[in-house]
């Protein structure tokens, strides 16, 4: 599993408990523009990063859910912002990527689309590039898993061929009829994990399975299967997803906010399993809206959790 971190009555840690903040190699962002952000009259995207710095933030993901439009110029300068800005960038790959379609020439689009993210990921100086894992709602599982492996293959071949420094990081999934249980996830990422990397939707999981995510020792068994199936290396900087999702029992239904008192999954539970595991994950907010409001209320949930902590 992934090692407990050390106590924090050690006297070599006072100095760190009187400073502001202790595990804090976390990191938070928004994925994409709070509507805050245009209500505030900003309109370009490459105003975000120093945006999201002002609010204390230092991570954001760049939206290409619904493709990549703007020019390799425009995606360079966004990611010339962040480095000044010191925000750590990812990038969403658009949802019409398929790695498990039964159509073979959906797949080799596929294949197009994930060498173009690649390209757009490294002008953005992006650590990390998001892919949904596939759909099994008309092939059986086995058979979506099969193709879903065959194309990340060719992507990974792909990838090392162009030796981008951008990791092609596969999602968990909130609906029961797609692919992405954290298994499938971790399954996948083993076939080349120096080019693939988990990304844990804590939201999604939750959701797919009715409602799972209740206690730090549920959050931890997820950062546990991960060291064990890829490394602690994996687990320790988890590039992952958190909101507050309305499911039913075939799952994912729509992404709330941190208003919503119902559904969850709640982030304090997995504040203080960040702590009790000292791992460094970067958690991206995708709250309906108030991404940056929420993800700005987990850094402060977690730095509580840091002090209770280092007070016990």
């Amino acid at each position: 599993g992934v090692r407990e971190a050390v106590p924090l009555d050690l006297p070599a840690q006072k100095d760190q408990i009187e400073g502001v903040q202790l595990t804090m190699a976390a990191k938070f962002g928004p994925g994409g523009n709070s509507e805050s952000f245009y209500a505030e009259g900003f309109k370009s995207t490459l105003q975000a990063p120093g945006w999201v710095r002002a609010r204390g933030l230092d991570a954001y993901e760049y939206q290409g859910g619904n493709g990549i439009t703007a020019s390799p110029k425009t995606l360079a300068a966004i990611g010339q912002k962040a480095a000044e800005h010191g925000v750590a960038m990812s990038l969403h790959a658009p949802y019409y990527i398929s790695l498990s379609s039964e159509f073979e020439e959906k797949r080799a689009k596929s294949l197009d689309y994930i060498a173009a993210c690649a390209d757009a990921g490294e002008a953005l100086g992006a650590r990390i590039m998001v892919v949904h894992t596939g759909s099994a709602a008309k092939i059986s599982r086995e058979t979506a898993m099969a193709y879903a492996a065959d194309t990340v293959e060719k992507a990974c071949a792909l990838l090392a061929e162009k030796r981008t420094s951008v990791r092609m990081g596969l999602e968990t999934m909130g609906k029961q009829n797609q692919l992405g249980t954290l298994d499938e996830v971790l399954r996948l990422c083993a076939i080349a994990p120096a080019i693939l990397a988990p990304v844990v939707d804590f939201g999604h999981l939750n959701a797919r399975e009715g409602g799972v995510l209740r206690t730090a020792d549920d959050y931890k068994r997820i950062f546990d299967a991960i060291s064990s199936a890829l490394g602690g290396e994996a687990a320790e900087t988890l590039h992952c997803h958190f909101s507050q999702i309305e499911y039913t029992k075939m799952g994912e239904k729509r992404h709330l906010t941190f208003a919503d008192e119902t559904f969850g999954p709640f982030f304090g539970p997995l504040a203080e399993a960040i702590v009790s595991l000292g791992v460094s994950p970067t958690i991206i907010c995708e709250s309906a809206g108030t991404m940056a409001e929420d993800a700005l209320r987990m850094k402060e949930l977690l730095y509580a959790a840091e002090q209770r902590a280092g007070r016990a």
